[in-house]
């Protein structure tokens, strides 16, 4: 009977101090100075992702080089192909200094000069170029994925859910908003990202966990619920704005994220 009165979670105990774990491992593998002073929050607006091209493939690979640039990954020597040219293991591609940010757009690399095997694969389907939202998320996982792989340390849960880890990554990347709009899971099959029936993007977290780790990438970025709940789909916003007033009540968790410094996070 008092069980009833006693306040619950938006999400199980146990997802939550996963998205925090997800967001330590982040913060100790891919700079957290970038983090906290470059990256900022990604809206699906025409003033974020402008201009357009005349063919399909085109528009792709505009949307895809301003997902990179938001990303700080803009230095990365990267291959764009229809998902129907995609290659059942796309080679992996070591990044040479700074993985994120500015210092590695500064040092930077000589992308006409790499071969196709020295690129990092990148697939879309055409369709998804009527949702750009979907595309943009599906842009940003494979190159959190990407990034991801280069990590120092494995992700929370291991190995076996870097695919879910680097949704959150990408998220922490700033593209939150795309990914919660996007989300929907259903079963694909073949290579990872390359069969995507029509606009729909599939996921690996719901649409909740995923609103939760925006909650929390906003409030690390103390960014106010008014510039991100216009962009949130309607049936999100309470839910988002819920997630936002227990993350910040979740002070000790909350301190641990915002000093953390490589390899000095304690686990609550």
């Amino acid at each position: 009977m008092f069980g009833l009165l006693q306040k619950r979670q938006l999400l199980d105990k146990n997802s939550v101090e996963w998205l925090y774990e997800s967001f330590a491992w982040a913060l100790r593998n891919f700079d957290a100075d970038v983090f906290y002073n470059e990256t900022i929050l990604v809206i699906p607006s025409n003033d974020y992702f402008p201009g357009r091209e005349n063919s399909v493939h085109g528009m792709a690979s505009l949307i895809f080089e301003q997902v990179k640039g938001y990303a700080g990954l803009k230095h990365w020597p990267t291959l764009l192909l229809d998902h129907n040219s995609c290659m059942l293991e796309p080679p992996r591609v070591e990044i040479k200094g700074a993985l994120r940010g500015v210092k590695g757009v500064e040092q930077g690399v000589d992308q006409e000069s790499e071969g196709d095997a020295n690129r990092v694969l990148v697939t879309y389907d055409p369709d998804q170029v009527l949702n750009p939202e979907a595309l943009i998320a599906t842009y940003a996982h494979q190159l959190a994925y990407q990034l991801g792989v280069q990590a120092k340390q494995p992700p929370p849960g291991g190995e076996q859910n870097l695919p879910h880890v680097t949704e959150v990554l990408a998220v922490f990347m700033g593209f939150g908003l795309m990914f919660a709009n996007s989300a929907f899971t259903f079963q694909t099959g073949g290579c990872g990202s390359c069969k995507r029936p029509g606009t729909n993007r599939s996921s690996y977290l719901s649409q909740y966990d995923t609103t939760y780790a925006l909650a929390l990438f906003s409030v690390l970025k103390q960014i106010p619920n008014n510039k991100v709940l216009p962009h949130l789909k309607k049936s999100l916003r309470s839910f988002y704005k819920k997630a936002v007033k227990e993350i910040r009540s979740r002070e000790e968790g909350l301190q641990q994220l915002k000093y953390l410094q490589e390899g000095d996070f304690n686990h609550r």
